[in-house]
C-alpha cells in the first residue's frame, strides 16, 4: 500500500492511499479457494465446483467484502505508521470511476487529537467552602417532613371546606349531559387546593358542606391526555360526604415509627446524614469549578473542530428543548440565539478541559477497571426494557466509542479526584449562600452558570471526558434550572 500525505495544517490531515490491484485480487483468490468446498452447484458433486465458475457466481459479492476490509486495514496501518491519534472517524472516499482490477486510490481526511506538554500539577491550590449542619436546619427538615404528612380529621358540625380541607365526594362527569367514561367516582378524597384534578375542579367546592349537592361547570385542558376531552366543558355533578380538617403531626417517636424507624433520634440522624451529603455535593461542585477555571487559565491549545462542533450540538439541543418549553417560546430562542457564539466557546472550552483532564489522568496512571466498567453498563442498561438490555450491553462491548462516552464521566470524576488528593486545599467554613455564590461566580467573580454535562466525542482510543464552563452571563432565568445546576456525585 502506497501512502502519501497531501495536507497537513493545525490538526488536518489528509491522504491518499493506494491499494495495489495485484493485492485485492490475491485477496479474492484467497476467499474464492475459502468458500469452493462448501459450494453446492447442480452437477458438481460438493466441494467439487471448478473455481472458475465459484468466482462467477460469488466473484462480486467478494470483491466488495474484500474491497471493505481492505480499505479498514489501510485505514488501521496510515494510523498505526503515522502515529496518528484521531479526534474522529476519517471520512474516507474512494476515487470514481474505480472498476475491478485497478488500484483502489483513497482520498482520507481526519482531526487529530492536539500533543499537550504533560501539564505540571504541582503547587495547585484551592479553596474548598464547607457548610455545616446545624440543629435548627435538622428541625427545619423535620417539621418539613411532618408537614406533607397530614393527617386529616373530621371538621365541626356544619363547617364548610375551606382551602386545605379535605373533602370526600361522590361525582358523576357528563359531556353534553352524559356521562364519560373514567369520570365518576365514589368516595373520592379532594385536597382543596393541592391542584390534583383539573384547573376549576376544586376551586369550585370551596364552602360546600356535608350534604351539599352541586353541579359545576371546567373545561378540560388542551394538552390533556385523554384525546376524547381535550379542551371539551363538562360538567360534574358532585355530593358532598364528609369535610375533613388536616390535623397537627407531631414530629415524635410515634411519626418516625411510620417510616419503620426507632424513634425521632434516628430520623433526625437520617435527615442530618442527607444534608451533609447535599452539602458536601455542592462544596464538591465549587471546588470542581475552581480545579477547572484553574486548569483553564494555564492551558490554551487548538482543539479539533469536529469535537467543538459536536460539543456545541450537544448544548444547543438542550437549550433549543428549554426554550421550546418556556413560557415565551419564541422570546427564550431569540435570546439562546443571540448568544450562539458564546455557546459555541463554551464548547471549545469544554472540550480543551476533556483533553487536558485526559493527558492529566493518562500521565499519571489514572485508569478505570473492567469491574468499573462493567458496572457502568449494567447500571446505564437498567433504563432499557428486560428485553433490550443484553441487547444495550452487546452494543457497548462492540462499539469503542459508544463505550468511551459511557466511560468519559466516571473518567473524568476519577482525574478530578486525583488532583482534589494532589492540590493543597485550605478549607473554610460559609454559609450556604456563600457557597452557592462561589459556585455561579465565574473568573471575574460576576454570575455565571453552567450548562449541563456530556460526554465529548472523540477518538475510542483515548478517556476524553467532558468538562464543564461558566455560560454567557445572560440567560433566562426561567431556564435557569434545566440548565444551570450539574449533578455531581461521588
Amino acid at each position: 500500500m502506497q501512502i502519501v500525505e497531501t495536507s497537513n495544517e493545525g490538526l488536518k490531515r489528509a491522504y491518499t492511499l493506494t491499494i495495489a490491484a495485484a493485492d485485492i485480487a490475491a485477496r479474492i483468490d484467497g476467499e474464492v479457494k475459502k468458500i469452493a468446498p462448501q459450494v453446492r452447484m447442480p452437477g458438481f458433486r460438493p466441494g467439487k465446483v471448478p473455481t472458475n465458475l465459484v468466482r462467477k457466481l460469488h466473484g462480486p459479492a467478494l470483491h466488495q467484502d474484500v474491497l471493505q476490509t481492505a480499505i479498514r486495514e489501510a485505514i488501521d496501518a496510515l494510523v498505526a505508521e503515522h502515529a496518528l491519534r484521531p479526534a474522529n472517524q476519517p471520512d474516507v472516499a474512494l476515487a470514481d470511476g474505480y472498476e475491478q482490477g485497478k488500484d483502489a486510490e483513497l482520498a482520507v481526511s481526519l482531526e487529530v487529537l492536539p500533543v499537550i506538554a504533560a501539564p505540571s500539577i504541582d503547587g495547585l491550590k484551592l479553596d474548598k467552602l464547607i457548610v455545616p449542619v446545624t440543629d435548627a436546619e435538622v428541625d427545619e427538615a423535620v417539621l418539613r417532613l411532618a408537614g406533607g404528612q397530614k393527617n386529616f380529621v373530621a371538621a365541626a358540625e356544619g363547617a364548610v371546606a375551606a382551602t386545605g380541607d379535605q373533602i370526600v365526594v361522590d361525582f358523576v362527569g357528563k359531556l353534553d349531559g352524559v356521562a364519560f367514561d373514567g369520570g365518576s367516582a365514589e368516595d373520592a378524597a379532594i385536597e382543596l387546593g393541592a391542584g390534583q384534578f383539573i384547573p376549576g375542579f376544586e376551586e369550585q367546592l370551596i364552602g360546600v358542606s356535608v350534604g351539599t349537592e352541586t353541579t359545576i361547570s371546567v373545561t378540560f385542558p388542551a394538552d390533556y391526555p385523554a384525546a376524547q376531552l381535550k379542551g371539551k366543558q363538562a360538567s360534574f355533578d358532585v355530593t358532598v360526604k364528609a369535610v375533613n380538617v388536616a390535623g397537627e403531626v407531631v414530629a415524635d417517636d410515634d411519626f418516625a415509627k411510620r417510616f419503620g424507624l426507632t424513634g425521632i433520634d434516628q430520623l433526625r440522624g437520617l435527615l442530618r446524614d442527607q444534608l451533609e451529603r447535599q452539602n458536601a455535593d455542592q462544596t464538591r461542585t465549587q471546588m470542581k469549578r475552581q480545579l477547572l477555571d484553574v486548569l483553564a487559565a494555564g492551558h490554551d491549545f487548538a482543539v479539533p473542530p469536529s469535537m467543538v462542533e459536536a460539543e456545541f450540538e450537544q448544548i444547543w439541543q438542550q437549550l433549543t428543548k428549554e426554550a421550546a418549553s418556556d413560557d415565551n417560546p419564541e422570546q427564550a430562542m431569540g435570546e439562546i440565539t443571540a448568544e450562539r457564539d458564546d455557546y459555541r466557546r463554551i464548547a471549545e472550552r469544554r472540550v480543551r478541559l476533556g483533553l487536558l483532564l485526559s493527558e492529566i489522568g493518562q500521565a499519571n496512571g489514572v485508569a478505570i477497571s473492567n469491574a468499573e466498567m462493567e458496572g457502568l453498563i449494567r447500571e446505564a442498561a437498567q433504563q432499557y426494557r428486560t428485553e433490550d438490555r443484553q441487547r444495550f450491553i452487546d452494543y457497548i462491548r462492540s462499539d469503542a466509542l459508544a463505550a468511551a462516552q459511557l466511560r468519559a464521566p466516571l473518567y473524568e470524576d476519577k482525574v478530578v479526584d486525583f488532583l482534589f488528593a494532589t492540590a493543597e486545599v485550605t478549607e473554610r467554613e460559609v454559609t450556604r449562600e456563600a457557597l452557592q455564590a462561589a459556585i455561579e461566580a465565574d473568573e471575574n467573580g460576576k454570575p455565571a452558570e453552567t450548562p449541563a454535562e456530556a460526554p465529548v466525542e472523540a477518538a475510542p482510543a483515548a478517556e476524553e471526558p467532558a468538562a464543564e464552563a461558566p455560560a454567557p452571563k445572560k440567560r433566562a432565568p426561567a431556564r435557569k434550572k434545566a440548565a444551570a445546576e450539574p449533578v455531581e456525585t461521588d
